[in-house]
């Protein structure tokens, strides 16, 4: 059950391994993968996508608000934007957004959530978040009671404060404060950090290395993550300015999903930086928002 944690602790042991006017090319994208090349899915699916943005569009102020309070959305073009609609749409159809203790989502708030969520699957489609129905939405970090065992084998309550959490097949949850303030240093999306560990965990576990498209190399992803992973790890060893937020070394999967942060919210940093790491993002997500 990875997630954000508010703030980074010293990097642990790990090793790296392993709408409508624009809806055709959305409704391609929903296609799920077993049924790709049957027709009658294919109709069907497109009949649902079609009758889903026509019943529940967002409004035109809702959709100019969203594009206003979301940097990755504003910086795509017209079409890609139309796209990113129409797949928010359908996220809010498809996902149950669930405040808890008290807080308030607004119609508003929704379309936010739902288009920072579908930056990551922009290229990929809706069907990359099956398996899992809910967004838990708390005011602000919270606190998962939950036992852990540590290496002697003694037993711990978790008391680390989160701003978000994704479960393999269970809910992502977010606190909707960090959402709202990503704080200080740039980069910051926990939203986009907790869906990128849901599609990490497509393949099992959440451990940097997504179920990648035919054409991309492994040992290429892996060289380009685990060598920047390492480098950065000694420059942190060595008190050097970080050019990611120092959480990602905590884990291959803390990693890849930090990178993805970067890529979308600082992705010229990223480029500049970790050229080889923007490089396959750019592969994976099928973008190139630099």
């Amino acid at each position: 059950m990875p997630g954000r944690q508010l703030a980074g602790d010293c990097p642990g042991p790990y090793s790296f391994q392993g709408v409508l006017e624009n809806a055709h090319f959305a409704l391609m994208l929903c296609r799920p993968r077993p049924f790709q090349h049957v027709p009658m899915f294919d109709k069907l699916r497109n009949w649902r996508v079609r009758r889903t943005v026509a019943r529940h569009p967002i409004g035109e102020s809702l959709w100019q608000d969203a594009l206003r309070r979301c940097a990755p959305a504003r910086r795509l073009g017209a079409s890609d934007q139309a796209t990113l609609r129409v797949l928010a749409t359908l996220f809010l159809e498809a996902k149950s957004l669930e405040p808890t203790q008290g807080l308030q989502l607004g119609d508003a708030d929704r379309v936010l959530l739902a288009t920072h969520a579908c930056i990551p699957i922009l290229k990929l489609g809706l069907d990359w978040y099956d398996g899992w129905h809910s967004v838990i939405v708390y005011p602000s970090a919270f606190i998962p009671r939950r036992p852990h065992m540590d290496a002697t084998g003694v037993v711990h309550q978790t008391d680390s404060a989160l701003a978000g959490e994704a479960w393999g097949r269970g809910p992502v949850i977010l606190s909707w404060a960090d959402v709202l303030n990503p704080g200080k240093r740039p980069g910051h999306n926990v939203i986009i950090h907790e869906m990128a560990h849901k599609l990490d965990m497509l393949n099992g576990d959440a451990n940097g290395f997504p179920p990648l498209h035919r054409r991309m190399n492994r040992r290429v992803w892996t060289q380009a993550l685990s060598s920047a992973w390492d480098r950065l790890r000694g420059e942190y060893r060595e008190g050097l300015p970080l050019p990611i937020d120092p959480y990602g070394l905590e884990s291959p999967a803390e990693f890849f999903a930090v990178v993805s942060e970067q890529f979308f919210e600082e992705p010229a940093a990223l480029r500049e930086h970790l050229p080889e790491v923007y490089r396959q993002l750019e592969l994976f997500y099928r973008q190139h928002p630099y």
